[in-house]
């Protein structure tokens, strides 16, 4: 039994290759629309090279000691845009725009009509992903909270009505990448955080439309942004967490490590599993094992070791790459340490 406890995971992303994106561009940007232009291969050949380049993730996490692993989202432009700009009813040729609480202006797809989802979309990654794999196999949905905050809305003008569409999109879609082989299915929803009080009036009940009727383990993660991004200070709790105590989503992910946060918050979260943040990536070193289990040790104060699983805080997308393997390869042996100490 120890040996399944603290089972390590990734959130989704894993650093893209500099021959597969133009990494300069890509560091000053969390796309909303396409931004095609961020590809350095031809489009003849982009499906093939990243392919390659999923196979290489795929490895890294493997050799770094991972137990469930996914596709490293090396075919995407940030986690939400692919998914996002792909559903019937979204127009991304002529973005609109929405200003941030600082007045930073962001490009927006448009909502023009009813948004569905008229073919899969992240099928073929999945497929790879377990065609390539042994181990437990995850894959990542942008939620349909975080989708509904990242457009202008110019057809529903009823925000609750929009995001039950696009759970409705992500639901269809997840049933489709469960039949392919996903042992886990990952919303994605940074967004709870940006604005709470809209999420409690209806965050709860658009992912649990987005998961319903799933029979895979599922898990929401919520973050403050990614490091790379987001500078300097993080807040130390979430002002939208509790709620989620009542999400059918078996699963939490929420990043503690940098932001140093307050862990007693997991109380409030039980009888979820946790999928805890103990992976610093605004900090270019690299963790010992010994740190890392310092840091699970202390979720184990509130959470026991049976429902937790550790992970970095966030996606690694805009890490260098020696470093996010080798920051995984300390979160494995962080881990085991921890694994001996319970057998």
């Amino acid at each position: 039994m120890a040996s399944t406890l603290l089972q390590t995971t990734v959130v989704g992303s894993y650093p893209q290759p500099d021959w597969l994106v133009n990494r300069e561009m890509l560091s000053k940007m969390v796309p909303r629309t396409r931004v095609r232009e961020l590809w350095r291969v031809p489009e003849a050949f982009l499906e093939q090279a990243q392919d390659d380049a999923t196979l290489l993730a795929i490895r890294d996490m493997e050799r770094a000691g991972i137990d469930i692993v996914t596709d490293g989202e090396m075919r995407r432009e940030s986690y939400s845009n692919r998914f996002a700009t792909a559903l019937d009813g979204i127009d991304d040729e002529h973005p609109g725009e929405i200003t941030n609480r600082v007045g930073q202006k962001t490009p927006v797809p448009r909502v023009v009509g009813k948004i569905r989802r008229t073919k899969p979309i992240e099928l073929r990654d999945m497929q790879f992903l377990r065609s390539n794999t042994d181990r437990l196999a995850k894959i990542t949905l942008p939620g349909p909270f975080t989708m509904g905050q990242q457009v202008r809305d110019e057809f529903y003008k009823d925000a609750e009505a929009m995001c039950m569409d696009y759970a409705a999109a992500v639901n269809e879609e997840a049933h489709d990448l469960v039949k392919a082989g996903a042992d886990v299915i990952q919303l994605d929803e940074p967004w709870l955080r940006n604005n709470p009080e809209e999420a409690k009036r209806y965050a709860v009940k658009v992912i649990n439309r987005a998961l319903q009727g799933l029979t895979v383990p599922t898990v929401v993660h919520l973050c403050f942004g990614y490091a790379a991004v987001v500078r300097g200070g993080k807040p130390t709790g979430y002002a939208f967490l509790p709620q989620l105590a009542d999400s059918i989503a078996q699963q939490i992910s929420i990043e503690s490590a940098q932001p140093r946060l307050d862990l007693g918050v997991l109380k409030d979260l039980a009888p979820k599993k946790i999928m805890l943040g103990v992976i610093d990536l605004a900090d270019p070193g690299i963790e010992t094992p010994q740190l890392v289990a310092e840091r699970i040790r202390a979720g184990m104060k509130y959470v026991p070791p049976d429902k937790l699983l550790p992970a970095p805080d966030c996606g690694m997308k805009y890490l260098p790459r020696a470093t996010a393997f080798g920051k995984l390869k300390a979160l494995a042996e962080g881990a085991a340490l921890l694994r001996k100490e319970l057998q």
